[in-house]
């Protein structure tokens, strides 16, 4: 069956919502200094599109990680491939990542980073798909929930390819 591509959410909904959230980021975290740690390579649109719109000095560091091998859902088996060069002992840090599925990635990370002693750690995506979740965790900061389906665009790849597609969307079948 042929599929088509459906628009989920638009460009320009995608910059209203990350305004939206640098605005409580900035609040949040007022007066202090904040350490981002963006999850290569799904995130990397989405954290320079939010780290332009928290007005605070932030310090930006990559994790890469992999957990899905180019197929659709997480292994749950997830690989920490190049760690971030950030001491973040005393430091607030703010995880982000384009998607928590499974939760396996994020809970993870997570988890490895609270080892080092932060002074607090919390988590932004851009997406939340609460019906997948396998492990319990906490996102402070959401995009937007969404349905279980298989998105696209905006980061998020299908295979080598997408990323650069400024909208998400998802593939449906054709009628």
């Amino acid at each position: 069956m042929k599929k088509i591509e459906q628009v989920v959410f638009t460009k320009e909904e995608i910059n209203k919502r990350i305004r939206e959230l640098g605005e409580e980021i900035t609040n949040d975290y007022k007066g202090r200094e904040l350490v981002v740690v963006s999850l290569l390579r799904g995130s990397f649109i989405f954290t320079a599109d939010l780290v332009r719109e928290i007005d605070l000095k932030v310090n930006i560091d990559f994790m890469t990680t992999s957990s899905y091998l180019n197929g659709e859902e997480s292994t749950g088996n997830v690989e920490i491939i190049q760690d971030i060069r950030t001491d973040i002992a005393g430091k607030d840090v703010l995880i982000v990542d384009d998607i928590i599925d499974s939760g396996y990635t994020l809970k993870s990370v997570y988890n490895i980073l609270k080892d080092r002693n932060p002074n607090s750690l919390k988590s932004c995506v851009m997406l939340n798909k609460p019906s997948r979740r396998k492990v319990e965790m906490d996102v402070e900061y959401i995009g937007y929930d969404i349905d279980d389906l298989f998105i696209v665009g905006y980061g998020l790849n299908y295979g080598d390819f997408y990323r650069n597609v400024p909208h998400i969307f998802a593939f449906v079948d054709a009628e």
